[in-house]
This record gives C-alpha cells, sequence and structure tokens, in this order.
C-alpha cells in the first residue's frame, strides 16, 4: 500500500501548496540540502498514519495516531490542513498531550 499511501500524501501536499503552505524545515536537525529536508519532512510518522487511515478506514470515522515523540510544528500545521480538506477528524496524542484536529483547527489551540 506504500504506493497509494505515498500518492495520497503527494496529492494532499499539492493541494496545500495551492492553498499558501510553506513547509517548516527547522524540525529537520540533519545536516541535508533542501531536497533531502524536504523527503525527511514528507515522511514524518504521524502524516504516513493519517494517510493510511484515510486510504484504509470507512469514511467519516475517526483516524487515531498515538506516538510516544512531540509533534513538529509542520506536522500539526498540516494536519490541521488536512482535517479540513478531507472533512475528518484525527486525534493525535504525542508526548505531550492529546491533539483533536477537525475542520482545520486544533484542540491546544496551536499552544502545544
Amino acid at each position: 500500500m506504500t504506493n497509494e499511501i505515498l500518492g495520497l500524501l503527494e496529492k494532499l501536499r499539492a493541494e496545500m501548496r495551492k492553498r499558501g503552505h510553506v513547509p517548516d524545515k527547522s524540525s529537520v536537525m540533519h545536516d541535508l540540502d533542501e531536497q533531502e529536508k524536504m523527503q525527511h519532512l514528507c515522511l514524518h510518522s504521524e502524516k504516513l498514519a493519517v494517510a493510511f487511515g484515510l486510504v484504509k478506514l470507512v469514511p467519516g470515522s475517526i483516524i487515531r495516531v498515538l506516538k510516544n515523540l512531540r509533534v513538529c510544528g509542520d506536522c500539526h500545521m498540516v494536519l490541521k490542513m488536512i482535517s479540513e480538506e478531507v472533512g475528518r477528524v484525527f486525534v493525535v496524542r504525542d508526548a505531550n498531550r492529546f491533539h483533536h484536529f477537525k475542520g482545520g483547527n486544533c484542540s491546544c489551540g496551536d499552544l502545544w
């Protein structure tokens, strides 16, 4: 299902670019060139998990993601935008709290 998941992520990224999203590469701490940073950023686990949920779960169901690291700023913004784009609810638990993404907003009020 890798190709289907990555294809969906690329489609969503294209939509976000049209809406003016500029990826925040500050969370990619490796000494990499800009293209490699973008590749690493696009493959963060929460983005992959949400894309998998969009592909596999029944439309309209809540997508839940659990992780033991903090959500990076770019992933937080992307998940807000995707929730608005696809009309789904995502609940993401990170190291600090639960984030409820719905309609382009997050329950943390962007103060995580």
